[in-house]
């Protein structure tokens, strides 16, 4: 178990990193200069990253396949996101959705 002191070193250690990290894109904006290219491969590569979190955390429960009705989900709210429903809209239609298929008997 970790002692308080130990607690709030982390803590302020995390909190300094991330005071860094968000000061250091505005004031590095205007020192380096980038490449539309590169500008362009960072924004691909960053929706590449989120497509691949949100297959590997829809699809599979640890090591194993997490069934048919997470994806089932998954798809219904993508679906309603991408008609541009509302945010509770699609949050419940996809908790709804999986939920269902699970009542049923659906993995």
């Amino acid at each position: 178990m970790l002692s308080a002191t130990t607690l709030l070193a982390c803590v302020a250690v995390l909190a300094v990193g991330t005071y860094t990290f968000r000061v250091a894109g505005p004031l590095l904006k205007a020192r380096l200069t980038v490449s539309p290219r590169i500008e362009k491969l960072v924004a691909v590569a960053a929706v590449v990253l989120l497509a691949s979190l949100v297959a590997t955390s829809s699809l599979m429960d640890g090591a194993s396949f997490a069934g048919w009705a997470r994806p089932a989900g998954v798809v219904v709210g993508g679906v309603l996101a991408w008609r541009k429903a509302p945010f509770v809209l699609v949050v419940l239609a996809a908790g709804a959705t999986a939920a269902g298929l699970r009542l049923l008997g659906v993995p």
